[in-house]
C-alpha cells in the first residue's frame, strides 16, 4: 500500500517509515499539512499528525475531505474527547492517541484499507452501467471518446479543457467545488494554479457557445447543465447511448 505520513517529528516519522516499510508499505512522510493537498492523489491511506507546524491536522483533514475520499487515520498526541470527536466527524476513518503499539498500528490500517477496499468494489460495480454521455439540450459529452458535440457539430477543445469539462459533466446538475477542479484536473488543491483554470474555463466557454452551459457558483464553484432541466427530465441531461 502507499502511505503518505504527516508527521513533523523526525524521530516519530523515521520509525514509522521503517516499520512500515518492514510490512510491505510504500510511506511518503512529508512535515507540512499543504503537502498533504499536494501529494495525497498518489497515495492510498494517509496517517496525518494533528500537530504539525504549518496548520492544525483538523484543518487540514477538513480540506482533504473537499476533495478526497481517500482513507485517513489520525494518529497524534492530541487524546482530548473534543478532538477525537471532532476529527471522527470531519472524515477520519479511525483515531488513535500516541504512543500507539506498533500492532495495532497496522491492525488499524488493514481494517481501514479493508472496509474501504469493500466500499471501492460496491462503487465498481454500481458504476459498471453507469452513464458514460452526457446531455444538456443541444450539448453531448461522451465522457469514454473524449467528443463534444454542440448543435450537432463537434467542438475541438484542448486536453485540460476537456478534463475541466469532463469533471463538471460527469456531476452534471450538482455544485464541483473550484478546489475540486483543481484536484482533480491538476492534482493540486492549492491555488497555485487557480488562474490557470479561469484562463481554460474562460476558453472553454466561449468554443461549447453555450454561457448558460456553465453556472459559476459565487465563493464555491461551478455545475454543469441547467437544474431545470435534471428536475423535470432527468432523462434530457443523460442518455447512455444505447
Amino acid at each position: 500500500m502507499r502511505i503518505l505520513l504527516a508527521e513533523d517529528d523526525d524521530g516519530v516519522a523515521a520509525a514509522l517509515v521503517e516499520v512500515l516499510y518492514d510490512h510491505g508499505h510504500v510511506t511518503r512522510r512529508v512535515r507540512y499539512g499543504r503537502e498533504v493537498l499536494t501529494y495525497h492523489r498518489s497515495s492510498d491511506l494517509l496517517l496525518l499528525d494533528l500537530g504539525l507546524p504549518d496548520t492544525d491536522g483538523l484543518d487540514v483533514l477538513r480540506a482533504l475531505r473537499a476533495v478526497s475520499d481517500m482513507s485517513v487515520v489520525v494518529l497524534t498526541a492530541r487524546g482530548d474527547e473534543r478532538s477525537v470527536v471532532r476529527g471522527l466527524r470531519l472524515g477520519a476513518d479511525d483515531y488513535l492517541v500516541k504512543p500507539v503499539r506498533l500492532a495495532e498500528l497496522l491492525a488499524r490500517i488493514d481494517a481501514v484499507t479493508r472496509r474501504n477496499a469493500a466500499k471501492g468494489a460496491s462503487a465498481v460495480r454500481a458504476g459498471a452501467s453507469a452513464v458514460r454521455t452526457v446531455r444538456a439540450g443541444d450539448v453531448a459529452v461522451d465522457l469514454d471518446a473524449r467528443r463534444v458535440v454542440v448543435g450537432g457539430a463537434e467542438v475541438e477543445l484542448t486536453t485540460k479543457e476537456f478534463d475541466i469539462l469532463a469533471v463538471l459533466a460527469g456531476r452534471a446538475g450538482t455544485a464541483v467545488s473550484r478546489e475540486q477542479l483543481l484536484d482533480e484536473v491538476w492534482g493540486d488543491a492549492h491555488h497555485a494554479v487557480s488562474r490557470s483554470l479561469d484562463v481554460h474555463l474562460t476558453q472553454l466557454r466561449a468554443k461549447l457557445c453555450r454561457p448558460e452551459l456553465l453556472t459559476t457558483i459565487r465563493g464555491f464553484g461551478y455545475r454543469f447543465g441547467d437544474l431545470g432541466d435534471l428536475s423535470g427530465d432527468p432523462g434530457n441531461l443523460r442518455d447512455s447511448g444505447a
